[in-house]
């Protein structure tokens, strides 16, 4: 057992080796104490666009960092914010004319659905039901002598949701369940509302169960069954009492790569118009870039009428989200009636120099051919997909812009896959960082990646497949 105090996420401690130390981050690596480079294929959770470390956007952050650190954002504001959320507003698809920052996807993805709530009780006609993709994921969220592990987390709400959580599993785990929660009378401990409700039920979320609230779902538009997804939708969205759909557009990430064709999100989209249910567009991981297009709605030419967007938001180097709406629900909240307010915030929404980090990210789009590497990264993603089409260990190898994966064929399928560990151990022993789905294997790198470390990266899937795979 590690004798450091930290709690990190997604780990099994018990069944986890020593976990090493990253002391340098540059371009596609991270390097170890040791001096050993490990090839980052999943961009440190899907967060880095361009590299690691890119100049300007570190030059951004020691700029600001001089002059500016968080300030109250309620009745105040700063120029990075301003500057960010016109550029913010030029890049989105057309119609999202208003941003509200956050900072983390999970906290981007809240702020949507108490927007969309609100929205159409403040115009009168309230709603509550939100309607959910299968397999899909919108983030963690639900919503201090004896202390000695730490759990990091990005603002004072996702660590109360943090402690909530492991409240709950600590008791579900010692055999022992318990699910009710006692607080004080006019206490306080943030303003989230479960992301986990509106993302596929499983074992990220069996523990908390009793926090949940449900939702309706529709089934994932899998390749020839898109008319299902479509009729249900229709179905559960024809009373008009739906507020809601919430969308990863074209690829479901944490729920394994999962990727459906554009004119499935179109016609999703012409389904929310005719029953005024609102399409909010979770493009926390989508966005930046990483289906091909800065947002994945592009391909599919819409707008939806709120959009999520973190990860990439800063180029990767520091937390920041952002929500966009439309004029229209952003009208429904303005009044002079004081309980129709939006009340959202957290301690460091629009943190000044997280937002100097964005808008270097948003000049580095503007000055540099980002769209070229993507393009050009893109195409060999696909072609060395190839090699696997025929190859008897793996199935269903897909790729949408600069995201590839294939499922190995493994005996057991699913997260928690026993082949799982032992494939990120095994990439991780040839200084690759790849973590598997489960049977899942994919690759999302920088944009900075090149063909030679692709190759090495597909030729060490290949490896992976012989060693581990199953024939069928």
């Amino acid at each position: 057992m590690s004798q450091s105090q930290v709690w990190h996420p997604f780990t099994q401690h018990a069944l986890e080796k020593a976990i090493p130390e990253i002391v340098l981050t540059e371009g596609a690596y991270l390097h170890k104490a040791d001096g050993a480079r490990i090839l980052d294929a999943i961009s440190s959770w899907w967060v880095v666009t361009h590299g690691h470390r890119h100049p300007r956007i570190m030059k951004a952050i020691e700029t600001t960092a001089s002059s500016l650190d968080q300030i109250i954002f309620a009745s105040f504001t700063h120029e990075p914010a301003e500057r960010l959320a016109k550029a913010l507003v030029g890049l989105a698809p057309s119609g999202l004319d208003r941003v509200f920052y956050s900072d983390s996807g999970s906290t981007s993805v809240e702020v949507a659905l108490k927007m969309a709530l609100g929205y159409f009780r403040n115009i009168g006609a309230p709603r509550s039901r939100l309607v959910v993709m299968e397999h899909s994921y919108h983030g963690d969220s639900l919503a201090p002598s004896g202390l000695d592990r730490v759990f990091y987390s990005d603002s004072g709400s996702t660590s109360v949701e943090v402690a909530l959580k492991m409240a709950l599993g600590y008791f579900r785990n010692i055999g022992a369940p318990r699910s009710r929660l006692v607080v004080m009378e006019h206490s306080y401990h943030g303003d989230t509302i479960g992301t986990m409700s509106v993302g596929a039920r499983g074992v990220f979320n069996a523990a908390y169960e009793p926090l949940l609230f449900e939702v309706d779902t529709i089934p994932f538009p899998a390749a020839g069954r898109e008319q299902e997804t479509l009729d249900r939708f229709e179905a559960v969205s024809r009373d008009r009492h739906a507020a809601a759909l919430i969308v990863e557009p074209l690829v479901l990430g944490a729920g394994g790569m999962l990727m459906y064709p554009a004119w499935v999100l179109a016609e999703l989209r012409k389904i929310t118009e005719a029953s005024g249910t609102l399409l909010i567009a979770d493009e926390v991981m989508t966005g930046w870039g990483r289906t091909g297009t800065m947002f994945a709605c592009e391909q599919a030419s819409i707008s939806p009428d709120i959009l999520c967007t973190s990860k990439g938001l800063t180029g990767g180097v520091i937390p920041l989200a952002a929500t966009l709406a439309t004029d229209a629900i952003f009208q429904a909240h303005y009044s002079e009636d004081r309980k129709k307010t939006f009340f959202h915030s957290s301690s460091y929404t629009a943190n000044p120099i997280a937002c100097a980090a964005a808008l270097a990210n948003v000049e580095i789009w503007r000055d540099e051919p980002v769209a070229e590497r993507i393009a050009a990264l893109s195409v060999m993603q696909a072609a060395r997909l190839q090699r696997f089409r025929d190859n008897p260990y793996f199935t269903d190898c897909r790729a949408t812009g600069t995201i590839a994966a294939l499922d190995l064929r493994a005996g057991s399928a699913g997260y928690l896959a026993e082949i799982g560990p032992k494939l990120r151990t095994f990439f991780l022993d040839q200084g690759l960082l790849v973590r598997p789905l489960g049977n899942v294997l994919y690759l999302l790198p920088p944009y900075c990646i090149t063909g030679d470390e692709l190759e090495r990266l597909y030729d060490a899937i290949e490896e992976a497949g012989e060693r581990f795979g199953a024939k069928p």
